[in-house]
């Protein structure tokens, strides 16, 4: 994994991580499909979110259409791993350790570069 990070954190930003890019998953996919859609990824987005969308409403502003409010409920999982984590670990500043899954997938998409010659 990521030397320096404890397995705790890495968990926990891996949850965050998947939860926030689930939520912008489905406000991109409700771009194109309507909530009810039959298709496979659509209602696996709106299932898997649903639970989160209840939960934040207490916090969602009335005035937001409601295509955005994946992306609003998105942002609090960011702005948590972005302050929170970093704290968490110790860090006084912020920067590249942030996001550990981000930092993984960059770290696989540049191996898979290398191998491919580019």
């Amino acid at each position: 994994m990521i030397e320096g990070v404890p397995l705790w954190a890495i968990v926990i930003d891996y949850v965050l991580g998947v939860v926030m890019w689930t939520l912008v998953g489905r406000f991109g996919m409700n771009l194109f499909l309507p909530e009810n859609s039959n298709f496979f990824f659509m209602r696996f987005f709106v299932q898997s979110t649903d639970p989160l969308i209840r939960l934040f409403k207490p916090i969602t502003p009335g005035f937001l259409v409601p295509l955005i409010v994946p992306l609003y409920v998105a942002w609090f999982f960011y702005i948590t791993r972005f302050y929170l984590m970093p704290w968490l670990l110790g860090y006084s500043v912020m920067g590249m350790l942030s996001f550990p899954l981000e930092g993984e997938i960059a770290q696989g998409i540049s191996s898979l570069a290398r191998l491919l010659g580019n």
